[in-house]
């Protein structure tokens, strides 16, 4: 499992390392049933406090994707909800887009404008 932070992120450690993991179960990295290295190496490998990994491991605990059991440490229940884990992601777009001067209005006619093309298969195009 490699999980990575975005240095330049200005969001509290503990809530980066929470969207990281969020992020590898979502992506399939981790799944349901696998156990998490222990917080201390998970800690020492993104360069942050065990602290802020237990806190981060404790937030997603109680969003119901981790299970803690003594003895037999932390594993993944479930999957995200992509609607719930997309969100967070939206809200850091909209924030990036206003930083451009662009409102949320302009966000979404992006990506209505890229979804057109979204799932098209190229090579069934015709010219």
């Amino acid at each position: 499992m490699l999980l990575t932070l975005d240095l330049n992120d200005p969001r509290p450690l503990h809530e980066q390392v929470a969207d990281a993991v969020r992020r590898a179960i979502g992506a399939g990295d981790i799944a349901p049933g696998d156990r998490l290295p222990p917080a201390r190496d998970l800690a020492h490998a993104l360069g942050v406090n065990a602290n802020t990994v237990l806190r981060s491991l404790r937030d997603l605990r109680d969003e119901g994707l981790l299970e803690f059991r003594r003895g037999r440490g932390v594993s993944v229940l479930r999957r995200p909800d992509g609607r719930e884990a997309l969100r967070a992601r939206v809200r850091d777009l909209l924030d990036e887009a206003a930083g451009y001067g662009l409102t949320a209005d302009d966000v979404v006619a992006l990506v209505k404008d890229l979804g057109k093309d979204f799932g098209k298969d190229p090579s069934k195009e015709t010219a």
